[in-house]
């Protein structure tokens, strides 16, 4: 078996062990004990959720607050925080705990796990990661416990707060508020600016990345000092923010009070990328507004983060070398630096590859379901973005199209390239040239 694990590759590694953690998390929530009726979910329920959770997405097939036990809320809270930090993360931590040696083997996969760009002090950076995720939830949990307190009492109030906390840090989009009505997410605190604020911050700080922290931690807040990708990041977070923002606030919330109209627009401009939450009913947006969530949904967040989606630096690149042919200049170029040809190749095949996942998934179910295609792209655009918002069909769903659901979510976090990483791993690359021949196109 060692000599097995051995011969698997990083990307190998990743995949089996969120496949695992998923399989052993809907065991679990089958157990008489997960459910409020002490009967069990069913395995397939079980799948769903344990993958919407491990993934990080938020998408349900029974409401979390009313079917789940509090032992199932616990363990689904369990599968957002590994699914959140990674599982090579979390595992790193727990052999670093109890003081074992980490090889360069283990490095390697904790680089390629996390992004990093070096693997010289990658476990200086995992104890890093692990100490500010539990800071940032500690302190979303800490401003949110006033509200939640007031309401429910003291013990269920600290749950709550840790819940939505993690919840929201890790970019799940899991809630408890169907003890209010099922499926109702946070629309009865859309006017409250603690708990908009507050899940808001979390999303924010989980969705720019582990790098992105450790500039900050390094710079303070001298922009000039941080890497390209921390500039590239956060630039495009906050137009990602503003822009939608603009559009909710004077097209789609025109008919409510200043300010749930303000905290609703920006709400909605954030949690796309990609938490899940919602604090109005979606399903009174326009088509123009459902569209932008969907575009929103498909970029995500930052690399090396708890968010998923393409990611922004991937549509940043793209955009980049658009206006660098436009413009006849030779590469690609952000803040004074050159991006490498390899990187805008990598770039242009995540942006095919969750298009063709995405519609693919969306014609397929509205094919077999028999529903509108733009309500079906919606959910296959929150799966493989691992986002969780939803215009209601989820629960509906036929078997064949939660499975189709559960694929796109399970690829949307582990990273198409990884996948076809880990399927190609043996082939070797080569240097040698075909001849070449002009091709026109556009």
């Amino acid at each position: 078996m060692k000599k097995k694990l051995k011969q698997l590759s990083s990307s190998q590694i990743i995949i089996i062990g969120f496949a695992a953690v998923i399989l052993l998390g809907a065991l679990l929530l089958t157990l008489p004990i997960a459910t409020q009726d002490g009967r069990g979910a069913t395995f397939a329920d079980g799948l769903f959720t344990a993958t919407s959770a491990v993934c990080v997405t938020g998408l349900i097939v029974q409401d979390t607050a009313t079917y789940w036990s509090t032992f199932g809320q616990m363990i689904i809270l369990m599968l957002i925080q590994i699914g959140g930090m990674g599982v090579v993360t979390i595992a790193v931590a727990l052999a670093v705990m109890s003081g074992r040696k980490i090889g360069l083997r283990q490095r390697s996969i904790m680089q390629d796990a996390i992004s990093a760009p070096k693997m010289s002090g990658i476990v200086r950076l995992t104890g890093f990661i692990i100490k500010m995720t539990f800071v940032f939830e500690f302190i979303g949990a800490a401003i949110m416990a006033p509200v939640f307190c007031k309401e429910m009492g003291f013990l269920k109030g600290i749950w709550y707060s840790v819940f939505h906390s993690i919840s929201a840090f890790c970019n799940a989009g899991f809630d408890l508020m169907g003890v209010r009505e099922q499926y109702s997410s946070l629309v009865y605190y859309i006017g409250n600016p603690v708990i908009n604020i507050a899940i808001m911050s979390m999303i924010i700080i989980g969705g720019i990345g582990f790098a992105t922290w450790e500039d900050f931690a390094t710079h303070k807040l001298h922009f000039k000092k941080f890497r390209m990708q921390s500039k590239i990041i956060l630039v495009s977070t906050a137009l990602l923010i503003s822009l939608p923002t603009i559009y909710f606030f004077f097209m789609e919330f025109g008919d409510m009070p200043l300010g749930q109209r303000f905290w609703a627009s920006l709400f909605q401009a954030v949690t796309p990328r990609t938490a899940g939450f919602n604090t109005t009913d979606l399903t009174l947006l326009s088509e123009t507004g459902i569209f932008i969530m969907i575009i929103l949904m498909l970029i995500g967040g930052a690399p090396a983060s708890t968010a998923g989606g393409m990611k922004n630096t991937t549509l940043a690149v793209m955009l980049s070398t658009a206006l660098s042919v436009f413009s006849r200049k030779e590469h690609t170029q952000f803040f004074g630096r050159r991006v490498d040809n390899e990187t805008v190749r990598t770039a242009a095949t995540i942006v095919t590859m969750y298009i063709t996942l995405f519609v693919t998934g969306g014609l397929i179910i509205s094919s077999v379901e028999g529903l509108p295609l733009l309500s079906c792209l919606f959910e296959t655009a929150s799966a493989v973005g691992t986002v969780g918002l939803t215009l209601g069909i989820t629960p509906g769903l036929s078997m064949l199209s939660r499975g189709i659901l559960i694929v796109l979510m399970y690829l949307g976090r582990v990273g198409g390239l990884t996948l076809i990483f880990a399927t190609m791993v043996g082939n070797k690359s080569t240097t040698a040239r075909l001849p070449q021949e002009k091709l026109t196109v556009g």
